[in-house]
């Protein structure tokens, strides 16, 4: 429902976003996962912390956002520049939610449908369109990026409320993500209005991304292909600056500067309805879907604890730790029973955790920061199965282990305080 007269009038600039084309979607996919990655090394591997990271990706943010107005046309690596940089800062935001503050993913992926879904209202009362083929004025531009930032901010509380809250797993969230897209892509293959088609898919693409960026990086212990987050990030990045500089030379993605015919335009006029109807369908599967997994956990939850409670008195000893003949002081756990955790068994994390100490102990940093990459993808595998039965013991341990994390990957580690964040652990786990 494009209003070709307000369009004329108000037309001042060329088109400033890429048409939609298979390169537009691998681009998309690719800067989701390097912007992860590269949130992860400046909070992890350079210890900035998560507010630190925030800011420096905020104000590169805004460099790229003035970079990104002052053009008057679609400039692939300004836009995709942008795009990387929007992808961190969306991430950072929900992560600062739920890690600073403390939002469930739950409130998160309401708080970000409910901004999502206000900026489109607002941009259609305005222009009256949300299609991408007319971003030809600064206010269509700032709709445009503003709705950019809430699709990623809402697909990364989406994804984590999947993959951890919900005990899927990165994988599993990956399959559903990837079949709910193609599904969006048929249906517009047979008439789906394609603004609708098109935003539907752009929120899913954060998920998936951070999916197979998982599935490459983790070790093959872990189901992965053992590429590791550094390789990954490489590969991605290789990747992106490749496409990007064919569609610079080529152009094959930059939208004609006729608006004489505006492929959305047609079909604008289904758009409301079929946008209320996928909505709701969207929202009752999602519902009954968390409502049943939950339920599910819940019990699993119930069952375990019931065990911990008639185990509770044997205890279990912990095992010694390897220190490979360098002494730190008294070791934990040695000659020690365990106490029983309201969270269950973490006999698992407390032998990554004796093991990463033993090989830092004996030297080994490379070997220390590899083991605890295991405690990293255990402890998120378990969430879902062990936060429901104690949050706050819960967030305590896992505040311990982010901080086991960003000492032991740190760029100029601390021998002292790897093995005091350690120690540490090792007393919160019992």
């Amino acid at each position: 429902m494009t209003s070709q007269h307000a369009l004329a009038s108000s037309r001042r600039l060329l088109n400033k976003v890429p048409e939609v084309t298979i390169y537009f979607w691998i681009v998309k996919v690719l800067c989701t996962t390097v912007g992860e990655s590269a949130a992860d090394f400046l909070n992890v591997n350079l210890n900035f912390g998560l507010t630190a990271t925030s800011v420096v990706t905020g104000v590169l943010l805004v460099v790229a956002m003035i970079f990104q107005f002052s053009a008057n046309r679609y400039v692939p690596s300004r836009y995709w520049f942008a795009v990387a940089l929007v992808s961190v800062f969306g991430t950072l935001v929900t992560d600062n939610l739920t890690d600073s503050i403390g939002v469930p993913l739950e409130a998160s992926t309401l708080i970000f449908g409910a901004l999502l879904t206000l900026t489109f209202l607002m941009w259609y009362s305005s222009e009256r369109t949300l299609s991408i083929h007319s971003i030809v004025t600064s206010k269509r531009e700032g709709f445009y990026w503003l709705a950019i930032l809430f699709t990623f901010a809402l697909g990364t509380a989406t994804g984590d409320l999947m993959a951890e809250v919900l005990g899927l797993g990165y994988l599993v969230t990956g399959i559903i993500v990837a079949v709910l897209i193609a599904m969006a892509a048929v249906a517009w293959r047979f008439g789906l209005n394609p603004v609708l088609a098109f935003w539907f898919i752009y929120i899913l693409t954060r998920p998936l991304g951070a999916s197979i960026g998982d599935y490459l990086s983790q070790p093959s212990s872990q189901g992965g292909l053992g590429l590791g987050a550094t390789v990954t990030s490489l590969i991605f990045v290789i990747g992106i600056i490749g496409i990007v500089t064919y569609l610079t030379v080529t152009k094959t993605d930059v939208i004609s500067d006729d608006f004489a015919v505006d492929p959305d335009a047609a079909a604008d006029r289904g758009g409301l309805w079929q946008t209320v109807v996928v909505v709701a369908l969207v929202l009752v599967a999602a519902g009954t879907g968390y409502s049943l997994r939950k339920s599910s956990l819940e019990q699993d939850s119930s069952d375990s604890a019931g065990a911990v409670q008639s185990d509770s008195g044997a205890g279990q000893p912990a095992g010694p730790i390897p220190t490979g003949g360098q002494a730190a002081g008294p070791v934990p756990g040695e000659g020690q029973t365990a106490r029983p955790s309201p969270l269950g068994d973490l006999s698992k994390f407390r032998k990554i955790t004796q093991d990463t100490l033993g090989l830092l102990n004996a030297g080994n940093q490379s070997g220390a920061t590899t083991r605890v990459d295991d405690l990293e993808t255990e402890w998120d595998n378990a969430e879902a199965r062990m936060k429901p039965k104690d949050k706050a013991e819960w967030t305590t341990i896992d505040g311990k282990i982010d901080t086991v994390l960003r000492d032991l990957r740190a760029t100029s580690p601390k021998p002292a305080s790897e093995r005091a964040a350690l120690t540490a652990l090792l007393d919160a786990l019992g």
